[in-house]
């Protein structure tokens, strides 16, 4: 199998990108793209570090960032795995890149920048949930705004496909398979549900 291995032959490949794709870019929220972005309640964060990229989903039950001024957003990590993948790499390289989904639109808003992490009191009580606190927030500093061609959620029929996941294994089947028995299992599925609906903020 051959490869492209040169910018310059991924370009003859493809050719150059029409006038709308460049001209979309913008450096910090305008109030349309901001209008889009807090609209969003999910996103996918995409980080790097040394031990190779991560890519994470972030939700909330409203929008799922919060504005600082126009070049920042602050996203706030609520209870998880506490694997800190996303984390770990933002701390050791600040690059981010996310993508903002909006239930039923085809389009995607991207942001590309860079990104601390904080655990500044003032910070997490922005994102009071009832008296729960993000354990830390990311604070991310644009570097561009822009919206992603919409044809890959057309192919995909996301919001009109309807529940396809009847037949895919629980989290505890590949739990069980992971660890041959020792972990998982119908008893971990039946008790992480309401473990989950306790820890959500």
């Amino acid at each position: 199998m051959d490869f492209v291995n040169t910018v310059e032959d991924l370009e003859a490949l493809y050719g150059t990108p029409g006038a709308p794709s460049l001209r979309k870019v913008a450096r910090q929220m305008t109030p349309l793209y901001r209008k889009w972005i807090m609209a969003s309640r999910l996103c996918m964060l995409a980080t790097v570090g040394p031990e190779g990229t991560d890519d994470s989903p972030r939700g909330d039950d409203g929008p799922v960032v919060q504005e600082l001024d126009p070049g920042t957003l602050a996203l706030p990590d609520w209870h998880g795995n506490n694997r800190i993948d996303s984390l770990r790499n933002i701390v050791r390289d600040g690059r981010v890149s996310l993508m903002f989904l909006v239930p039923g639109s085809n389009n995607v808003v991207r942001v590309n920048g860079t990104a601390r992490v904080t655990a500044d009191p003032q910070m997490l009580q922005r994102f009071d949930k009832n008296g729960k606190l993000p354990r830390s927030v990311i604070v991310i500093r644009i570097g561009e705004i822009y919206s992603q061609c919409a044809r890959a959620l057309m192919r995909a029929r996301i919001w009109s496909c309807g529940d396809e996941s009847a037949d895919l294994p629980s989290m505890g089947d590949i739990l069980a398979e992971q660890t041959a028995g020792e972990e998982g299992g119908p008893a971990y599925d039946a008790a992480w549900a309401p473990r989950a609906a306790k820890t959500m903020w």
